[in-house]
């Protein structure tokens, strides 16, 4: 059965975006030189988490999926590309949009979900599978309700605090336990954990 996996950066206060939805203060940890090499390794783990937009900048344009073939975010993820005048962020991927407010047919290549984003997960998680999972974009309210869904967490921790914004899990009271799988720490202070659900 494929996986449902939470990859995602956060704040040392377990913020995945500002109160705006702002999120370049990810890219103020470390120097230049460190936080390319931290880019560059991250890449080749996933290169598929890598816009379609800027993959050939980061020198992944022929680079074939190597963990997921499909994304699920939320609106407010999704907004962020749509502002800049992307309608597919993630053509390599399939594409799910949950949202009760976005209009189908923004995007051929993007299905909008107006309801229960847990039947859709249990539907994605139950195709048959080429080895790839299901990525979990975002955002915060989208993975609260999918919690009991969450196969897997892969959590990109930045040394930075930012005292308000969206929580990495904003929904009911549930605690749920993961156990590290592995861990990864660079010289600029960001950690790499990859977690399982006991």
């Amino acid at each position: 059965m494929r996986k449902l996996v939470y990859y995602v950066a956060v704040s040392l206060d377990g913020r995945i975006a500002g109160p705006g939805g702002e999120y370049d203060f990810f890219l103020t940890a470390g120097d230049e030189r460190q936080s390319a090499a931290y880019s560059a390794w991250v890449n080749a783990l996933y290169p598929e988490t890598v816009p379609t937009a800027y993959r050939a900048a980061a020198g992944l344009t022929d680079a074939p999926n190597r963990q997921f073939d499909t994304v699920v975010m939320g609106l407010g993820t999704y907004r962020d590309s749509l502002d800049r005048g992307i309608t597919s962020p993630y053509a390599h991927l399939r594409q799910y949009v949950v949202s009760s407010t976005l209009q189908p047919g923004t995007d051929p290549a993007v299905t909008v979900v107006p309801g229960d984003p847990v039947a859709l997960v249990r539907e994605l998680k139950r195709e048959k599978g080429n080895g790839l999972n299901v990525w979990l974009c975002g955002g915060g309210k989208l993975a609260g309700a999918l919690l009991p869904e969450i196969d897997e967490l892969v959590v990109k921790s930045y040394p930075v605090v930012t005292g308000a914004g969206i929580p990495a899990f904003d929904g009911a009271f549930d605690p749920t336990v993961f156990e590290v799988a592995e861990r990864t720490a660079f010289p600029s202070g960001v950690t790499l954990t990859h977690l399982t659900r006991r």
